[in-house]
C-alpha cells in the first residue's frame, strides 16, 4: 500500500468541505480559491476543481456569476446559495464531531492485552 495514495484520498475526502469553507465570507474565482487551498497545502489543481465546482453548482450548493476584469477576460466567481450555507453548517458540525472522535482514537493508549 502506498502512503501517497492514503494521504490523497483523504484530502479528497475533505476538499468539498474546504471550497465551501473557502466562500463561507465572500464570493471568489477559481484562482482565489486554488491559492487558498495551496496556501493551507492543500494539493489541489484545475482539472480537479472545475468538475467538483460544477459538481457543486448542479447540487444547488453554489451558484456563480461573470464579472469584468481588468487584467484579461471576465471571470467566474462562485458563491453559496442558502442551501449552500446549510450544507456547510451541517459539514462543519460532521467535521468538528469526526476531528474530535479520530482525535481520541490516535491519541488514546493502546490497551496492553492480558
Amino acid at each position: 500500500m502506498k502512503i501517497e495514495n492514503t494521504k490523497a484520498q483523504m484530502r479528497k475526502g475533505v476538499l468539498e468541505f474546504c471550497i465551501l469553507s473557502v466562500l463561507k465570507d465572500e464570493d471568489a474565482y477559481v484562482a482565489e480559491i486554488l491559492d487558498t487551498l495551496k496556501n493551507a497545502k492543500l494539493l489541489v489543481v484545475e482539472g480537479t476543481i472545475y468538475p467538483l465546482l460544477t459538481r457543486l453548482k448542479n447540487a444547488g450548493l453554489l451558484n456563480y456569476r461573470w464579472e469584468e476584469s481588468t487584467s484579461g477576460p471576465p471571470r467566474k466567481y462562485y458563491g453559496l446559495t442558502e442551501t449552500g450555507k446549510l450544507f456547510l453548517k451541517e459539514l462543519n458540525t460532521t467535521w468538528s464531531e469526526l476531528h474530535n472522535a479520530v482525535t481520541i482514537v490516535t491519541t488514546q493508549k493502546t490497551p496492553k492485552n492480558e
